[in-house]
Parts: structure tokens; sequence; C-alpha cells
């Protein structure tokens, strides 16, 4: 999991003095962005509280300190919410195993009203799948059983997918870019449960499997995950875009109901095929 003294860091590094418009006098300098006094200065708290801030010695940080933080570093909102998610855990120790996600029978109402004509899958806060339709499961993983969402133990995983199945990697044409988004909101999920011992688990065991995760892990990057496209070359159809966005559910907002819709033509007559077929 990340500490807050390891996201300051990283979000430091990538503001430059040129950048908010301080001078330097062309003095050399021995890190990449803005230095701990620098950034101290600007945000009108003392060096040495900065200091123990991101070596994790301060036990507190305010509100009012984090939002000034995160106006000189150029947070955006979410990266703001990362912040403050990561200062809210100094005061927490150790890691516990959580019960296994449930799916509310709300959502799997839901899921089941809409047939099968749109591909739909929900997900669990770790990215677990907790149940699809049979488009969703043949558009995606039609290499897997369909049932496997029913059993905890044998939930889809789809960032070990991303990441660890050379079948999932082969499927998306813009695989690069979605590993970026899965791994900036994995971060964003780990500071929101920092305790989550399966979370941790994932998390290692993906940067253990995966250089490609590990890299992306170590850029800091953080951000949600609600809209954006997907580009694939279907084993069965062929290539086929999609705009995927994600309703989000009250009666459980872990779970994350994710709709995929065909961005033209041919993509809409690929997910009829494939809608027939596995009907």
């Amino acid at each position: 999991m990340e500490s807050l003294g390891a996201f300051l860091k990283s979000r430091r590094d990538r503001v430059t003095p040129a950048g908010i418009g301080l001078r330097t006098y062309g003095t050399a300098r021995r890190v990449p962005g803005l230095r701990r006094e620098e950034l101290a200065q600007l945000a009108g708290v003392s060096a040495g509280y900065y200091t123990r801030l991101e070596q994790g010695q301060a036990e507190t940080a305010s509100a009012q300190v984090l939002d000034a933080l995160a106006r000189v570093l150029r947070l955006d909102d979410v990266e703001t919410l990362h912040l403050h998610n990561l200062a809210r855990q100094t005061a927490r120790h150790g890691l516990a195993e959580p019960p296994p996600e449930q799916p509310h029978p709300r959502a799997l109402a839901l899921l089941e009203s809409l047939g099968d004509a749109t591909p739909v899958i929900l997900l669990g806060r770790r990215g677990d799948v907790l149940a699809w339709n049979r488009t969703g499961h043949a558009l995606f993983a039609e290499h897997l059983d369909f049932d496997a969402p029913a059993s905890p133990r044998h939930r889809p995983s789809i960032p070990r997918m991303v990441f660890l199945d050379p079948l999932t990697r082969d499927l998306h044409r813009n695989w690069a870019e979605l590993a970026r988004i899965h791994v900036a909101y994995l971060r964003l999920t780990a500071g929101r449960y920092p305790t989550d011992a399966r979370l941790a688990e994932l998390i290692g065991e993906l940067t253990m499997g995966s250089d490609e995760f590990a890299a992306l892990w170590a850029t800091g990057e953080v951000a949600d995950c609600t809209v954006g496209a997907m580009k694939l070359q279907h084993p069965t159809v062929g290539p086929v875009d999609v705009t995927y966005q994600v309703w989000l559910q009250p009666d459980s907002p872990d779970h994350r109901l994710e709709f995929y819709t065909p961005d033209d033509a041919s993509s809409a007559d690929a997910l009829a095929i494939l809608g027939g077929l596995s009907a």
C-alpha cells in the first residue's frame, strides 16, 4: 500500500519551479521538481513540519494544510481526494481480511432486467467480477466459465486478467492505455481501503508478476474510472470498438455496474452476433 509521504514526493517531483513561476536564479538543483522547503513555503507551512509529514513522522495534517499542498502541487479533484485518504491512514496499522463481497439484489435485478443486448459487468471494489450478463462474458472472457462469479473463491479478477492473462492482453488493441487507467484506479481504491488485506495481496501479486504493472505503479498516478474507450480484437467477431461507462450503486457504493455501448455500426453488428451466440 502507498504512504502519504511517497505520494507527496511523487507529486513534488513532477512540479518544476518554472511551471509554477518560481525563480531559481540559475542555481544547480539536485531534485527533479520542487524542493521540500520550496513546497513548504508556497503552502504556508514550516519546512520542518513538511519534512516530518513526508517522512511519516507527523501524526496529523489538517484539511487546510492538505488543500494548500494540493493547490501548490496542482492536484486535480481525484488526486486531492486521494491525498486526504492517505492522510487519514496515519493512525491506522495492520491489514484485515475483509468478508467476501456480495452483489446487492437490486444491482443483480437491474443487470437481469437489461437482458443480453448490451454487455454489462458488475465489478467489486478490487475489480473482481461479481456478475455479468451473457454478452459481457462473451465479449471479455469467453475462455472463462460463465458461472465463475458465483463463487467468491473463483471470481475472475479484471486487474489480474489485464496484466497476467495473455488472452486478455491480446483482446485489447489499446491495452497500454487501459493498463494505465487500471493502475491509477487501483491506487485510488487502495487509498480508500488501506487495511484491505486482499487488496494489498493483489497489488503485491501484480507488482511481482508484471514489470509493466510495477513500472506504472511507481509513477504514483491516481485517477477515477467512469467512462472511456475500449478497442478490442475479439477472437470470434473481430474488431469491436465500445465506450464503457460506470453506474455507481447507491446500495453498495463499492460496486460498479459497467455498460459497454458500440461506437459504430460494425461494432453494433458484432455485439449482436455475440449476443445471439451466447443466447
